[in-house]
């Protein structure tokens, strides 16, 4: 069948297209050159003054995993407050700041998204992650899995092992779980507090490996360089949320050496500890220092205020912020010889001097960042706000009246600590389909998606054209997933399965060996039973495996 989407405004900036009359032909799931003039259209959308873009990506969202389960069994009131009634071609489901599953999959397509990306996958738990990925309806998935807490791995490096076994360790790993890349949380933190260390700054030592978080990061971003991993590194780095972490920040730019880096929910690690209330914003720093990184990219992590919950690798910040839960339960566990895991419900306030100074430093780290090719639109769902609240977030980095209203409803102190009100950026429709586009499918190297150009997957999405730009990427006109329509007017129409999306590195099989024997002594799983093949993924239910070439090196 053969598709034309006619008279529509495309924005592809993948291609250098702002804003240009023109046609789109769909046909098999893809994008296709205009067919001969004698050939028959069958079936046809006019879009006359209606914005048409590729579909969106969500480059950090925890979607899947122990982590979520835990969040959605820990916060019944959640699902109890926020029910979702079956319809004509979708099922039943609940909750807000974590959805289940089918509603995951028809929030995101709702608002014009088409793949989604889970940031954080324990090795351990890779059939629960793609399991859970694959019940997820619509959207396209992928994961990162986590490593740098791991048993195997510090071992090695406390042995003196060379940075090709270490590289070989990583390779077989990403091969073993299905992953897309590669995910450091508080890079050696989580196991040492496994060891009762409560804090492990960038140069501290491990009590018991004698490693420190600088020669992981190093040993880790080194492997995905060798191995040619589009996405760099995606590090959650040391000291997260503590006041005085820009410096670590800064330090972990450095420690990256000219490597590619990207600095996950980098809002959560921008605090100074300038002022009476030792608290303060580190973002101008941080943006100064990132302007001139080429080799850094970030996805900001902005909080948005009211009920959510925190899901964490990183126990050491989890243990830390119980104390804080809104309501007053949590979750902290360890995980096999892999890593560790924390859910804290949390309650941001806007009239709270911290929580309201995070809303503006994330909003700083947008305006001030030049580059919108290395910054991604992100609320580290749901641990700074759930998915849901991105098209109030676009509309507060397209129109600064807007953004200076609601900033003026916050605590007066942290108006006084924020250079907020004097940034008088605004994002062009433009850079916001940079940002949620074309840069977070080209630093996945997912080259058939993020744009409109011949070949590229049929994801593409049509939005009425709104003086408020929350209206506009709240409900879409039309999604079309795979060349398929799934919305139509804000309703879901079909619900067709996604893709996965992976890498799949080579390696020397010698590590097996090496791996074997540590197996055998260690771990409760088997090695033969821990790695996930081709055909059980599929069989999950998903529509394809995706496999993305590694850059060269």
């Amino acid at each position: 069948m053969l598709t034309r989407l006619a008279n529509g405004t495309i924005i592809d900036p993948a291609h250098g297209v702002n804003a240009v009359q023109r046609d789109i032909f769909i046909e098999d799931g893809r994008i296709v050159r205009a067919p001969a003039a004698m050939r028959k259209i069958d079936r046809e959308y006019d879009l006359s003054g209606n914005i048409v873009m590729a579909g969106a990506l969500d480059i950090h969202t925890h979607i899947g995993g122990g982590k979520v389960n835990i969040a959605r069994v820990l916060l019944p009131e959640d699902h109890e407050q926020d029910p979702v009634a079956p319809s004509a071609g979708r099922r039943g489901g609940s909750g807000r700041a974590v959805p289940s599953t089918f509603v995951t999959g028809y929030r995101y397509a709702e608002m014009g998204y088409t793949a989604c990306f889970e940031p954080a996958m324990l090795p351990a738990n890779t059939r629960q992650a793609h399991l859970e990925m694959a019940d997820i309806p619509i959207v396209d998935a992928g994961a990162y899995v986590l490593m740098g807490n791991d048993d195997f791995l510090l071992q090695l490096m406390s042995d003196g092992a060379p940075q090709a076994l270490i590289t070989d360790y990583v390779a077989w790993t990403m091969r073993a779980t299905q992953a897309l890349a590669v995910k450091v949380v508080n890079p050696g933190g989580i196991n040492a507090f496994k060891f009762n260390q409560r804090k492990l700054d960038l140069d501290e030592r491990h009590a018991v490996y004698d490693v420190t978080p600088r020669s992981i990061l190093r040993a880790l971003c080194t492997a995905v360089h060798d191995l040619g991993i589009p996405h760099p590194l995606h590090v959650h780095g040391c000291n997260l949320g503590v006041p005085g972490n820009d410096a670590t920040t800064l330090d972990t730019i450095t420690a990256a050496d000219g490597l590619r880096m990207h600095l996950t929910h980098l809002q959560f690690h921008a605090y100074g500890k300038e002022g009476d209330r030792k608290f303060s914003s580190g973002a101008a720093r941080i943006a100064e220092r990132i302007n001139a990184a080429q080799n850094i990219s970030l996805d900001v992590g902005q909080i948005m205020f009211g009920r959510t919950v925190t899901a964490s690798g990183d126990t050491m910040l989890q243990f830390r912020g119980a104390k804080h839960a809104h309501p007053k339960k949590t979750v902290t566990m360890d995980i096999e010889c892999d890593a560790g895991c924390g859910v804290v419900p949390f309650n941001y306030r806007s009239r709270n001097f911290v929580n309201a100074l995070q809303w503006c430093v994330g909003l700083e780290l947008f305006l001030l960042i030049n580059d919108p090719w290395r910054i991604f639109l992100t609320t580290d769902h749901p641990n700074g706000a759930p998915f849901t609240c991105y098209p109030h977030l676009i509309r507060l980095l397209m129109d600064r009246e807007y953004r200076l209203e609601m900033l003026s409803g916050l605590h007066p102190a942290a108006r006084q600590h924020s250079i907020l009100a004097s940034l008088t950026r605004e994002y062009s429709l433009y850079e916001i389909a940079i940002l949620t586009r074309a840069a977070p499918a080209r630093s996945l190297g997912l080259g058939d998606r993020g744009h409109l150009g011949v070949g590229a997957a049929a994801d593409v999405v049509v939005y009425r054209k709104r003086r408020n730009m929350e209206e506009m990427f709240s409900s879409p006109r039309l999604v079309f997933k795979d060349g398929k329509p799934v919305v139509q007017d804000g309703r879901i129409i079909d619900t067709p399965a996604g893709t996965v999306h992976r890498v799949a590195p080579e390696f020397d099989p010698a590590i097996a060996r090496r791996l074997q024997r540590y197996f055998d002594r260690y771990h409760t799983v088997r090695l033969g039973n821990f790695r996930l093949g081709d055909d059980e993924l599929l069989s999950y239910g998903r529509a394809g495996l995706s496999t993305h070439s590694c850059l060269p090196v």
